[in-house]
């Protein structure tokens, strides 16, 4: 027999493993340290480079800018397989290519000598010079509250700006001093690099940016079938993040108007047929801006993010998307403990706070149906929020209310108009440059500088609807209705995360300043019995948390009766279901997740109270690795043990695993947990619930066997070390 018939497989399965490494301290997701971004250009000037060890672009300058190679350092992959613009403009009606070069024979992939031969295009602006620097803050981060303790802000990493001039008088827009910038952001310990342009305008009239492209990209095909596409509709296995993001809770959906994978006309060599392979990645959004610049005026485009993957274990790659969003938006890591309170009298509130104080919560809100009504511009609503906010403040409690913005018809000339035959995304929503619009951010941002109040939740936030209206004063019609929309409500909540507010919204925009939205549930399930939502909250956590970080998803704890469902869904009299009470707050503070406990009290005895504190205590004295990556080991279905392990190896406390038992009966059995992502590679010192440590020593694939033994309905937890 061949031993390469044997040893093949074997090699195929420890390159491909997510977990089987020569060493877990070379990895970038467990010491991104040696991994640092520069900026470097050739000796002869021709080409400059960003490399971090992990991500690897190439920019030839000569005879004009453009990219001639991108390639995952980590692999050895190429993913560029031919030669685009660095960007797209279109300015009054006329498109321009930024820079770019022309006559690559074959787009299936690029050959080095073909370089040499390429050459410039007569109508596009060409490269005039450049600039290296470091990332700068894109929006300012007031720390007011705990967070991850390694992050940093602004990132780590190197930029360069690429400057471009218009095309020659007799090709292009004669004499007219427009430049166009591309900027280019590389982050140290991370495969992924930042895009975006600026258009400045030097003439003395004024001009529009019509459409742009900040990235237009021929990447390598995923797959390759010749008929009609099934498979071959499958994308490059790229992750795109932009902060024009809006209308869905994943950044998948929320998206999708920012950037889009088409077909590449200039790949004719491609095996489907119809020539349909989605593999030219066009970052822009789908309408608009139509923006006009005033003479010396800068349009800058939104923000794109580009991260490769390295392979397709949905662990890594859900860890790459987390580790993107605690560098590029570290406010999201900030996850105070909160309760949702049901009313806005007066005692009601000074009880929840008092309550809140008692038991170590840090966040009360002025939940939807409290009554509280921030729009509401009397004198005495101000007044009463500023007792409220002095109070808590004395207490050591933020505070702040609920908003609804969307999903609600003003009328009176104020709503969306939409195109025929298209609707809101909510039913109905108003025009956010709308008058009604207008005044309505006026009064949040004059309410929050005078109130005291720190945080908001913004129910309905702007979902991408367009506007067809010429009559309304923040847009011109429909072509630059969404940008404008996007630019009202982003700048929004840039400024609360400058104030230090902290922002609940659900939706995804959390590159513009918001700190969580939902974990993702169904609202009519907590009208189910009190044993059916322990599972689902646990279920809809390992779902939720495979791209999102624990503090970035709220989960919810009605106790109260919520969407129905009596006696049976409900935890009130909290000390009459004191299990069910300690089993959901276990269920989410042991995966690092906060929840909207929603009533008028979060205790109405003395052990109920002490039950609370004792979770609350619990929770903050293991805060930075519960806060940490979770690693998915069994989802939660209510048939045997379901337990995650979390991660973190730069903290003493390298794992923290939490096994939870639905059954009636104690379970026992052995666990086989890996702890590749804590860092270690040879032994682990595990304890029990605190107690003494015990040494195991790691397998190959650094896992263990872990004994445990958990009570019936009940958590058990090991630290590793």
């Amino acid at each position: 027999m061949n031993p390469l018939n044997i040893l093949l497989p074997l090699l195929a399965l420890f390159v491909s493993s997510s977990v089987i490494r020569a060493n877990p301290q070379g990895d970038w997701l467990i010491n991104p340290a040696p991994f640092k971004a520069k900026v470097s250009v050739s000796k002869d000037g021709r080409e400059v480079e960003l490399n971090n060890g992990l991500l690897r672009r190439v920019i030839r300058l000569q005879p004009d800018a453009a990219t001639v190679a991108l390639v995952n350092l980590t692999t050895g992959e190429s993913l560029l397989r031919g030669v685009k613009p660095e960007a797209v403009v279109e300015i009054d009606g006329r498109r321009f290519d930024i820079g770019g070069l022309k006559g690559q024979p074959n787009y299936a992939f690029l050959r080095p000598e073909w370089v040499e031969q390429l050459r410039t295009d007569p109508t596009a602006f060409r490269f005039v010079g450049y600039e290296i620097g470091k990332p700068k803050e894109r929006m300012t981060w007031k720390r007011t509250r705990h967070h991850a303790p390694d992050v940093t802000w602004p990132p780590a990493g190197a930029t360069l700006r690429l400057d471009f001039a218009p095309p020659t008088p007799t090709n292009g827009p004669a004499g007219l001093p427009i430049r166009v910038s591309v900027h280019y952001e590389l982050y140290d310990g991370l495969p992924c690099y930042s895009k975006w342009i600026t258009v400045s305008n030097g003439t003395d009239k004024v001009v529009r940016v019509d459409r742009f492209s900040s990235e237009v990209l021929a990447v390598v095909e995923r797959a390759s079938e010749v008929d009609e596409l099934t498979e071959g509709l499958t994308p490059p296995n790229i992750h795109v993040e932009t902060d024009m993001a809006f209308g869905g809770m994943v950044a998948s959906g929320a998206n999708r108007r920012s950037f889009r994978w088409l077909a590449d006309p200039d790949f004719h060599t491609q095996v489907n047929y119809e020539k349909r392979t989605p593999c030219l990645l066009d970052i822009g959004p789908d309408l608009g801006p139509a923006q006009e610049l005033l003479p010396g005026g800068v349009f800058e485009s939104f923000r794109a993010w580009v991260l490769p993957f390295e392979n397709t274990d949905r662990e890594r790659c859900g860890l790459t998307i987390r580790r993107l969003y605690r560098i590029i938006a570290p406010w999201t890591t900030e996850n105070p403990i909160m309760m949702h309170l049901v009313s806005s009298r007066g005692e009601a509130v000074t009880n929840a706070i008092d309550q809140c104080a008692a038991v170590g919560f840090e966040m009360l809100i002025l939940s939807f149906g409290s009554g509280f009504d921030m729009e509401n511009e009397k004198p005495a609503t101000l007044e009463r929020a500023k007792n409220f906010a002095s109070y808590a403040r004395s207490k050591g409690i933020e505070i702040g209310s609920y908003s609804l913005l969307a999903s609600r018809s003003i009328g009176s000339g104020n709503d969306v108009v939409m195109p025929p035959g298209q609707k809101p995304a909510f039913g109905n929503s108003p025009c956010l440059e709308s008058r009604w619009g207008t005044n309505y951010f006026r009064r949040l941002y004059e309410f929050h500088r005078e109130s005291g109040f720190t945080l908001l939740e913004h129910d309905g936030s702007y979902p991408g609807d367009v506007c067809t209206s010429d009559q309304h004063p923040g847009h011109r019609g429909l072509e630059d209705s969404r940008w404008n929309q996007w630019r009202e409500i982003s700048d929004f909540y840039k400024w609360c995360r400058s104030q230090g507010f902290y922002l609940n919204v659900p939706d995804h925009y959390f590159l513009s300043g918001s700190t969580k939205s939902g974990m993702g549930y169904r609202e009519v399930n907590w009208s189910l019995p009190r044993e059916q939502q322990v599972i689902h909250t646990r279920q809809n956590i390992y779902d939720g948390t495979w791209q999102k970080t624990p503090s970035m998803g709220w989960m919810f704890v009605p106790l109260t009766e919520y969407q129905g469902g009596g006696a049976a869904a409900t935890i009130e009299p909290l000390d009459q279901h004191l299990d069910h009470y300690e089993r959901m707050i276990e269920s989410n503070l042991a995966l690092g997740v906060q929840a909207c406990y929603r009533g008028p009290r979060l205790f109405d005895t003395g052990r109920t109270r002490m039950t609370v504190k004792a979770k609350v205590d619990w929770f903050k004295a293991h805060r930075d690795i519960l806060e940490s990556d979770l690693i998915h080991g069994r989802r939660a279905d209510a048939r045997e043990l379901d337990w995650m392990l979390h991660v973190n190896p730069n903290l003493k406390e390298k794992g923290l695993l939490v096994v939870f038992n639905p059954l009636n009966e104690p379970v026992t059995k052995n666990l086989r947990v890996n702890l590749y992502y804590t860092g270690l590679t040879d032994s682990a010192r595990i304890r029990e619930k605190g107690g003494s440590a015990k040494r195991f020593k790691l397998s190959r694939d650094y896992s263990l066997e872990l004994p445990v033994r958990v009570s019936a309905q009940g958590m058990n937890w090991f630290t590793v070390e």
